[in-house]
């Protein structure tokens, strides 16, 4: 494919999905703007390609700044990745206020305030493609992952409707949702609160099985990466991408019991609609 290289501009770039693509850009002779709070740890990246830059995305005076250094560097930025991110293992009763809102602040307001910031260049430039790096729980949760899941839905609650406000300038959205992959969300980057006893029969799964999990999950952040820069190169790209057999499935049946139960309560849910002449 004859194309211009395309300027990236990844969060969360020092390991997991964001190095991954990264590398996948860099051989894909596309250049790179790789950010990280740690930018010691892209240090190995060298390369005229590839500008690193310390930026945490919970800081949103920063935000602006980055961008203009990375349209200073290599003159525009074609597609931005949100994927800085953090696990957090907890009942909602187990987790404190903090620990909710910085979940929120870094999966949720953070890449929301760059994908604003952002926007203003690419539709200058009549192009341009977000994509938001969600997870298999941004559409389903489960006892444990309050405050992931609540980060995650609300950050593909606004992608898609950012996405029907740039489609006619020529930007895109691509919300992806990764099931299990050996990254460090289950590892250095796990928040577990506190355990309390009482929901020892809940979230004590939840607990266990990420615990038995890191280290050994099925998914490649390598070839997650390559199937991103796959869907970027198509013609007519989804809105959404799950990737992993597991997110595949796990998604599948949610949806299935989600129809299951809308129609279950069809009736009821078609009553309540306004009786002219009622009192």
């Amino acid at each position: 494919m004859n194309r211009r290289p395309r300027v990236w501009f990844v969060t969360g770039a020092s390991s997991g999905f964001g190095r991954a693509l990264v590398e996948a850009a860099l051989v894909h002779g596309d250049r790179v703007v790789a950010t990280a709070r740690r930018p010691e740890a892209l240090a190995d990246l060298g390369a005229d390609d590839v500008l690193v830059l310390a930026l945490d995305v919970t800081h949103a005076d920063a935000l602006e700044p980055a961008l203009d250094a990375a349209v200073g560097h290599f003159g525009s930025i074609d597609v931005l990745v949100n994927n800085a991110g953090i696990g957090v293992v907890g009942a909602l009763e187990e987790t404190s206020p903090d620990d909710l809102r910085h979940a929120m602040e870094t999966m949720f307001f953070g890449p929301a305030a760059l994908t604003r910031a952002v926007l203003p260049r690419m539709r200058a430039q009549g192009s341009g493609t977000i994509v938001q790096i969600s997870s298999q729980g941004g559409r389903m949760a489960g006892p444990g992952v309050s405050a992931y899941c609540a980060a995650k839905f609300a950050l593909e609650g606004l992608s898609e409707s950012v996405a029907a406000e740039v489609a006619p300038f020529g930007v895109r959205v691509l919300i992806v949702e990764p099931g299990n992959f050996r990254t460090g969300l289950l590892g250095r980057n796990l928040h577990a609160a506190e355990p309390m006893e009482a929901y020892a029969s809940t979230v004590g799964a939840a607990r266990s099985y990420f615990a038995s999990q890191d280290g050994r999950q099925e998914g490649d952040p390598a070839k997650a990466a390559a199937a991103i820069i796959t869907v970027l190169d198509a013609e007519d790209p989804p809105l959404l991408l799950v990737l992993g057999a597991d997110a595949f499935e796990s998604i599948r049946r949610a949806k299935e019991t989600a129809a299951a139960e809308l129609m279950r309560w069809e009736t009821l849910s078609r009553s309540t609609a306004f009786t002219p002449g009622a009192a």
